[in-house]
């Protein structure tokens, strides 16, 4: 009889274990389905925060986000006395070299003017590829014509010794040529080294975020709020288990991870060494493992800035090549029904330029509008004002998933 009566309870023990085990388990089920869902509502929601959805929203989110990163940034900056004071001392003795005549001015207006224009060409290359919004692609709006215009002007002047000033604002052909600066491929790569180079550089340092956000996420821990920012690197992982769903942009990925991983530093020169649309992923493979930042920083500078650099000229030098660009300028007529039409405004473009190279210091060229000239234009504006609207898109989600997560952070606090 006691046998049974402590058999029926041990029974009922485990039965209402179970019970509540099972309850638990389900309760727990539930709840992660529910932060699933609201996870799933809030990523629509701040995906739908744009300026043609909700403009004053936006607008409004942009402008708070914009004042909450200039605080954060300028506390940070702030920490830096001693680098700040020196650029304030600078910055003072340069003011005063400035409004000081003297036998100095001529060489501070050169330096001046030189740096200033190396830093045009930084900031290019960090637009290009810092990730804000969606990235200016200022390679083809601005360093590829650039380099093109010099080289159509070194074959039709015959040398690159153009008179300073105008150059670089303008190019007018030179009087005389200078044996030293006759038109060659390695002359023209001389004339727009700087340039390039500093336009690598500038796509060097916009890499960095990358980076830095994979680093402090390994060395902080994972946070879910973040896991926007590390989705790519976060899918890939968890793909590496069953290989036969990866696609070949996944397995390109893979490669790249693979490569900066083992290899270090010349994995990382590789990767910056060519066109790479995946570099994003080797600066946050980078950052994950933790690879020193001079190992990663001085191989990706060296990539960009120089090799990566020396391919894209070569190849806007050859490309533009008198020759094949009158080849290709008459292939244009052989097109069946438009092919006069087309060939047309590119030899109006062409012997625009030519006038315009050998013209006098100071005299000016009649002004006719073109066609290619009012496309290109168009076409850069539109690009512009395209990076401006997707900067203010994610300036705007930025701060929306701000709002939730300290949303989160007070009721856990509060729980």
């Amino acid at each position: 009889m006691s046998v049974s009566r402590i058999g029926n309870s041990t029974v009922k023990r485990k039965s209402d274990g179970m019970t509540s085990s099972g309850h638990r388990n389900g309760n727990t089920l539930t709840s992660q389905a529910e932060v699933n869902t609201s996870k799933m509502a809030e990523k629509a929601e701040r995906e739908a925060l744009v300026l043609w959805r909700q403009p004053i929203r936006t607008l409004n989110y942009f402008i708070r986000e914009l004042f909450l990163d200039l605080y954060i940034y300028g506390t940070k900056l702030i920490q830096y006395r001693l680098a700040l004071g020196i650029i304030l001392l600078v910055t003072i003795v340069c003011s005063v070299l400035v409004n000081l005549g003297g036998p100095h001015q001529q060489y501070w207006d050169s330096v001046r003017k030189q740096t200033l224009w190396c830093l045009y060409w930084l900031g290019l290359g960090v637009l290009s590829s810092v990730g804000l919004g969606t990235g200016l692609h200022t390679f083809l709006l601005y360093l590829g014509p650039h380099i093109a215009t010099v080289t159509l002007a070194a074959y039709e002047c015959g040398s690159l010794n153009f008179p300073e000033p105008p150059y670089p604002d303008e190019i007018i052909c030179a009087d005389t040529v200078d044996p030293e600066w006759q038109a060659s491929i390695w002359n023209i790569m001389s004339k727009v080294r700087i340039e390039a180079m500093m336009w690598g550089a500038g796509t060097a340092l916009g890499e960095l975020p990358p980076y830095f956000m994979a680093r402090a996420s390994r060395l902080s821990g994972y946070d879910p709020d973040d896991e926007d920012d590390l989705r790519e690197f976060e899918e890939l992982q968890r793909k590496k288990n069953n290989p036969e769903l990866m696609t070949y942009l996944d397995r390109a990925k893979l490669f790249v991870e693979r490569l900066v991983e083992k290899v270090g530093f010349f994995g990382i020169l590789a990767c910056a060494s060519i066109p790479n649309p995946l570099f994003d992923l080797a600066g946050i493979t980078c950052g994950h493992f933790l690879v020193p930042f001079w190992t990663f920083f001085g191989a990706t500078l060296i990539g960009k800035a120089v090799i990566k650099m020396l391919i894209q000229k070569v190849f806007v030098i050859i490309a533009f090549n008198e020759m094949l660009v009158e080849r290709a300028v008459a292939t244009l007529a052989h097109i069946p029904a438009v092919g006069s039409k087309l060939q047309e405004p590119f030899k109006h473009f062409l012997l625009k330029q030519k006038l315009k190279l050998r013209r006098k210091p100071g005299e000016e060229v009649p002004s006719e509008g073109n066609i290619l000239s009012s496309i290109f234009e168009k076409i850069v504006v539109v690009m512009i004002l395209y990076f401006v609207v997707s900067i203010i898109n994610s300036l705007a989600q930025s701060y929306h998933k701000r709002l939730h997560k300290q949303a989160r952070c007070l009721k856990k606090s509060a729980d």
